[in-house]
């Protein structure tokens, strides 16, 4: 009659939400984009994780602030619309008694994704033009570690943890105690106020980030005034913070116990007392970005492909006489004439705005309870002179003052007026677009970029005024140091330094090798080679963010005599393919910034780009560019009359 002693009784997380012993999770599930099948900040990942950096790169010398993905935007500033009411509430009711505040949790998929979420959210130190050091404040005021008068704060808001590092025990990496040094500073000063006996010199940095974690919201401990976690790895199921009211998932879920694991770190109540009625009074958990749904896949999985041999790809010792030499561009330097600023009106590119997959307006619910609201007001109520001048804002510091070393403000008001005028000409506003979708970083950006192209490409400012920033210990390259070992489809070249044109794809790509057989019989060049691993980038901005640009192709032209100047071509192939927006930017950017610039510099002759988009005109499109670099004429690769 005895009930076996290993018996386990399992009380489910479904049991524990419908009988009020933990908080009520309640999700993303309608919002007012029209075409969505689910709510968009529901299955975050799949909006923003293509967008969001795997592994860390060289930036753009103009670029010093991260532009997050417009819908990754609007789910931070949704939830936090959320939080500040939940925080107003705890400011009237607890704040008095000692409680500690509400607390939002961000998980993100890697370091790099923490960190630039960690600066965006809590402020970071930048330098100025000039070289000196400045705060940038965070961009959500009640969780940002820089007060109103610009210095950091005594107690940190927001903090940075790797909670999978930290919870084996070893020693964290150089660059997580770089990213998180101004925190633990802080800390350590909290630890000596709170225990005025203690050595905090015997601490270690892990010990200390160890005991903040672990404290988050717990009355008179270190971590009693956090409000935000950032986290690298999911937080332990032992971390029992009972503060926790938002949680925002920017990373991947494949499974349903992984999502009730996140989501799991916010629902441990913070009262138990009881009502009138003898029952627990709700409490709530907003959670984005974590998809409770789990469907397994019963598709087949093929066999992988048979791997091709490998192919040695080099340079040959034997053709030096064929090599080509390139700048290595980290970015550009524009000298802004200090007269009247003319917007070139008739080459002004036009901005379409469509907000897609923006939810200006969220409604969370859960499987009982109540429903939430949250709205992005600041989207849907801005008039366009506000517009007009967040952007003339934008321009100025990121445009202006990046490219020609220093601000200059007294140029405020006239670019004010020309993006007023951008704006009422250029921009077309899809059906239930608000105008106000352009205060949104990576649209404001992406807005003041093509005013800023529109203002140095007016006739009366193409001057000499482009000029390239060369990467500072390594300014140019050859095809001296190719030597590689490639599986994809390769075929021999002659007049080329390099063995091999490589081909991009599985099965090769017919375009490229065409252009190749294109450039071996072709009297006017001299010598080419497809650019891999040349390290031959052209640095441009796409919607706010800095990237890398690299062509197919190099040619380098025959000289008419040996003291002729060397001229050299850029091919991109098969351009009217590719996604049309980036491929414009590139386009633009090669052609009228990159190749300005470096003819602007002097030192590595004359460049010419041209963009292959067809090969019905592939022929007469790279003869016309050849002749065009022949004439020296300033843009190269538009039709030539």
């Amino acid at each position: 009659g005895y009930i076996f002693p290993w018996t386990v009784c399992d009380f489910s997380l479904m049991d524990a939400i419908e009988s009020g012993t933990v908080k009520i999770p309640r999700v993303p599930v309608d919002d007012d984009v029209s075409d969505a099948e689910h709510a968009t900040y529901r299955n975050l990942w799949d909006h923003v994780g293509d967008e969001l950096p795997k592994r860390a790169g060289r930036k753009a010398a103009s670029d010093a602030e991260w532009i997050p993905p417009v819908v990754l935007q609007g789910a931070l500033e949704s939830l936090y619309d959320s939080y500040e009411r939940r925080f107003r509430g705890w400011q009237r009711e607890l704040e008095a008694l000692g409680e500690p505040p509400p607390v939002m949790i961000v998980v993100c998929p890697n370091t790099i994704v923490s960190k630039l979420v960690y600066d965006w959210i809590s402020g970071q130190s930048v330098e100025r033009p000039d070289g000196s050091e400045a705060l940038r404040s965070g961009a959500l005021p009640l969780l940002s570690n820089v007060g109103d008068d610009g210095c950091w704060i005594g107690r940190n808001r927001t903090i940075l943890v790797d909670s999978a590092q930290l919870e084996s025990g070893e020693a964290m990496k150089d660059d997580f105690k770089k990213a998180a040094a101004q925190e633990i500073d802080v800390f350590k000063s909290e630890f000596r106020r709170r225990n005025p006996g203690a050595d905090v010199d015997k601490l270690t940095d892990e010990d200390l980030l160890r005991e903040v974690m672990n404290t988050v919201g717990k009355r008179g401990r270190l971590g009693e005034h956090v409000r935000c976690v950032v986290s690298v790895s999911m937080l332990t199921e032992g971390w029992d913070a009972n503060t926790v009211t938002h949680i925002l998932g920017i990373r991947r879920f494949g499974s349903q116990l992984l999502c009730e694991q996140v989501v799991g770190r916010g629902l441990r109540r913070r009262s138990y007392e009881t009502n009138a009625d003898g029952r627990f009074e709700p409490e709530y958990a907003e959670i984005y970005g974590v998809p409770f749904a789990f469907m397994p896949s019963d598709r087949p999985i093929d066999d992988p492909p048979l791997a091709r041999p490998g192919q040695e790809v080099r340079a040959l010792d034997e053709r030096r006489a064929l090599r080509i030499t390139f700048p290595k561009v980290d970015g550009y330097r524009v000298e802004v004439p200090e007269e009247r600023i003319e917007l070139d009106h008739a080459s002004a590119r036009g901005l379409h705005l469509d907000r897609a997959s923006l939810a200006t307006w969220t409604q969370t619910a859960g499987l009982i309870g109540g429903v939430d609201e949250q709205e992005l007001t600041k989207v849907r109520d801005a008039r366009p002179q506000q517009v007009a001048f967040e952007i003339a804002a934008e321009l100025l510091r990121r445009n202006l003052a990046a490219h020609a070393g220093v601000t200059k403000p007294w140029l405020f008001p006239e670019l004010v007026a020309v993006t007023r005028r951008w704006l009422d000409d250029k921009v077309t506003l899809a059906d239930d677009t608000p105008l106000g979708a352009l205060l949104l970083t990576q649209f404001k950006a992406q807005a003041a970029e093509a005013v800023f192209d529109a203002v140095v490409r007016h006739p009366d400012a193409r001057r000499d005024i482009l000029l390239p920033i060369l990467r500072r210990s390594d300014g140019e390259g050859s095809t001296d140091d190719v030597s590689f070992v490639t599986r994809k489809a390769a075929i021999e070249a002659t007049k080329s330094h390099v063995s091999h044109v490589v081909l991009d794809g599985v099965k090769g790509n017919t375009w490229e090798e065409i252009i190749a057989l294109r450039c071996e019989l072709h009297p006017k060049v001299a010598a080419y080679v497809k650019n891999d691993h040349l390290d031959f980038e052209i640095p441009y901005t796409w919607q706010g963010r800095s990237h890398r640009y690299v062509p197919d192709f190099l040619v380098r032209l025959v000289q008419d005599d040996p003291g002729d100047v060397v001229r050299t071509l850029v091919i991109e192939v098969s351009g009217g393919m590719k996604s049309p927006g980036p491929t414009q930017a590139k386009a633009v950017t090669a052609r009228d910034r990159w190749c300005t610039a470096v003819n602007n510099d002097g030192r590595f002759g004359r460049w010419g780009y041209v963009e292959i988009d067809t090969m019905e005109n592939a022929a007469a499109r790279l003869d016309v560019a050849i002749d065009a670099l022949y004439a020296d004429q300033p843009i190269i690769g538009e039709p030539v009359t």
